[in-house]
């Protein structure tokens, strides 16, 4: 089996189901007394974002490229960034790694084509829904990314720095969430919502939205298990 290098930290609170996940998925395929060999390397989100902030995205390379580098003298077989904002510099990292990198976009693009679906929203950080990295392979499928409002994305943007990153949970935000939600449903016609950020489950599921989610870290997640056992 391969070995999987996991870009970790960005946040604990999404690294840690990543970990599970992976785990306890790769011992359903192949039996309860397997762990799989895999290596994590931490690195800080708000370091990432503040990056992403300023644009520096020669500086965030270096800086994640170091990570998997470090991943790489580690054994690992291929690389994950377990986070949707620093896929960024996605093209960059792997066109300088000597080993794959498995992108958490294309796999939320291939399961919006599995599942058939040509309008769908988006959720994540600020730079997540407004630069083009996520809705490029979309785009190229003939599948449509609505965003939400400049205001909105604001107080995504906001409440995904300063409460999920920190593993806060608040009702108020949730119903705001679930507005936005709502209102892009009515006025935007979306089939689904993608999560777009790794922690965004903290907050919202099928059970509490108003349209079925695409949870890129389930996905991601599951793409990884893939590539372990095969």
């Amino acid at each position: 089996m391969k070995k999987l290098g996991l870009v970790g930290g960005m946040g604990p609170e999404s690294t840690i189901p990543y970990y599970h996940d992976i785990v306890y998925g790769v011992q359903d395929r192949v039996g309860k007394n397997f762990f799989p060999n895999l290596a994590i390397e931490s690195v800080n989100a708000f370091d990432v974002l503040r990056l992403c902030n300023e644009q520096k995205y020669d500086e965030l390379t270096n800086y994640l490229m170091q990570a998997i580098k470090n991943l790489i003298a580690s054994g690992a077989d291929f690389i994950a960034l377990s986070a949707n904002t620093p896929h960024i510099v996605f093209d960059r990292l792997q066109a300088r790694s000597t080993v794959p990198l498995v992108s958490i976009v294309e796999a939320a693009c291939n399961e919006a084509i599995r599942l058939n679906k040509h309008r769908v929203g988006l959720l994540g950080t600020i730079f997540t829904m407004k630069e083009d990295f996520f809705k490029k392979p979309f785009y190229s499928s003939n599948i449509e990314i609505i965003t939400p409002t400049t205001e909105e994305m604001e107080y995504i943007n906001l409440k995904i720095s300063s409460e999920l990153e920190l593993g806060i949970i608040k009702e108020e935000t949730l119903q705001e969430f679930q507005r936005i939600i709502k209102r892009m449903r009515q006025e935007d016609c979306i089939e689904v919502v993608i999560l777009g950020c790794t922690e965004l489950p903290l907050l919202l599921n099928d059970e509490v939205s108003p349209v079925p989610c695409l949870d890129t870290m389930k996905i991601h997640i599951q793409r990884l298990i893939d590539l372990i056992v095969e």
